[in-house]
């Protein structure tokens, strides 16, 4: 048996009342996901445990069939395993993303416009978090770049206890009452202030604004924790497991996991990804002999923090049409069994623009087992079907039985 999991970041919704109060999955047009719906199981789950916020590190440690009380040490040290840093028993990891603020004289009037800066680019931003480096960089912290907005600061013989705001949570706020508080809150506020006042007016920023690009203006520092220590998959489960995806944090849960992480070109974490590429590359590590593969897509997530209505749509249209068909296309040539899980690891609702811990809809299709599932994969369907998991963990477990 072959396990595959096809996860759409932040795919689940609220019903929305320009789609007639449907929710972008109940009117995208997947007919590949669909049908594997009306031949598999369909229910809710809840990935996000009580206590915890409902980011895409718990929530994708969890669909990944881990206990996260027992395993999780924070979101950046996961991001750090994938840029490569070696992170000692006494170091913090923070995530350090290049945002675009407001120009507001007055440092705490400032809104956060984009938290992504445009979606800046690996190459620019890599410059930009070496020029902090150079400038900020001492025994106490280091600057280390990653992926596009997405990069990682290190706090070397310290604790965690700071309180710090995930930046999508702010989207269009004023930026005053969510600045680092608590332990290093003022070392950390003042940090931030200081990288505003030196990546306003770097070259690369002055060519951003020229060509109507959002600058990344600033740093803003969130998602801290300790080296992280999870039990391979292949122990947890006795699989061979990989894992595909553009961001740092599924890249650096598969190194943890001790998995095969897969590298795609031109996967880069927005609707614009190279799925084809994607779908192709899971084919291939499981006919190589991995026995589960893990095939993770931002494009859901950040089409929700965007409030991008229409590419959210088409975000899930196109994992239907050049991941999901492919997959099924392919797997059906063999002669292997197999097993899908379609699901988000959260909702990521338009109109909040940010992650909720609500329960979402997920379906297993087994091709040894056809059974009378449901019309169409959505949230109201999911609830309709009266299956409900309190937690992850018991999902996965059926989901790796086979049957």
């Amino acid at each position: 048996m072959k396990y595959i999991v096809v996860l759409g970041d932040g795919m689940a919704d609220y019903p929305i009342k320009e789609l007639d109060n449907k929710t972008p999955l109940m009117v995208a047009n997947k007919p590949h996901i669909d049908a594997l719906c009306k031949n598999g199981e369909i229910g809710l789950v809840k990935t996000v445990p009580a206590g915890f916020k409902p980011g895409s590190d718990v929530a994708n440690l969890a669909v990944m069939g881990y206990c996260v009380k027992d395993c999780y040490s924070g979101r950046s040290p996961l991001e750090a395993l994938s840029i490569g840093i070696d992170l000692k028993d006494d170091d913090i990891a923070m995530r350090c993303n290049l945002v675009t603020l407001s120009d507001e004289k007055n440092f705490e009037d400032k809104t956060m416009v984009d938290y992504s800066a445009g979606e800046i680019s690996t190459e620019e931003a890599r410059v930009l978090i070496e020029y902090l480096q150079e400038h900020f960089g001492n025994n106490d912290i280091a600057f280390y770049s990653g992926v596009s907005y997405r990069h990682c600061l290190v706090k070397h013989h310290a604790k965690t206890g700071t309180d710090l705001t995930p930046p999508h949570d702010i989207s269009g706020k004023n930026i005053k009452n969510y600045l680092p508080k608590g332990l290093y809150g003022n070392q950390m506020r003042d940090l931030i202030i200081k990288s505003y006042d030196l990546l306003k007016d770097h070259p690369i920023n002055k060519e951003r604004i020229a060509k109507g690009k959002n600058p990344a203006n600033s740093i803003w520092l969130w998602g801290e924790g300790t080296k992280p220590n999870l039990q391979a998959f292949s122990d947890k489960f006795g699989l061979k497991g990989s894992v595909i995806s553009a961001v740092d944090l599924l890249k650096g849960i598969g190194i943890g996991a001790k998995m095969e992480v897969i590298e795609v070109e031109g996967a880069c974490g927005t609707y614009e990804t190279n799925f084809e590429g994607k779908a192709k590359a899971a084919i291939e590590s499981l006919k190589k002999g991995n026995d589960y593969v893990y095939i993770h897509m931002e494009a859901p997530d950040e089409c929700g923090h965007q409030g991008d209505l229409k590419h959210k749509i088409l975000s899930i249209e196109l994992i239907d049409k050049l991941v999901v068909k492919y997959i099924v296309d392919e797997m059906n040539k063999t002669n292997e069994e197999y097993s899908i899980l379609v699901m988000p690891d959260h909702p990521t609702p338009i109109a909040l623009r940010t992650h909720v811990s609500d329960p979402v809809p997920y379906l297993i299709y087994r091709s040894n087992k056809e059974i009378n599932g449901a019309s169409s994969y959505n949230e109201q369907t999911a609830k309709e079907s009266g299956i409900y998991f309190d937690n992850s963990e018991d999902l996965i477990k059926r989901f790796l039985k086979e049957e």
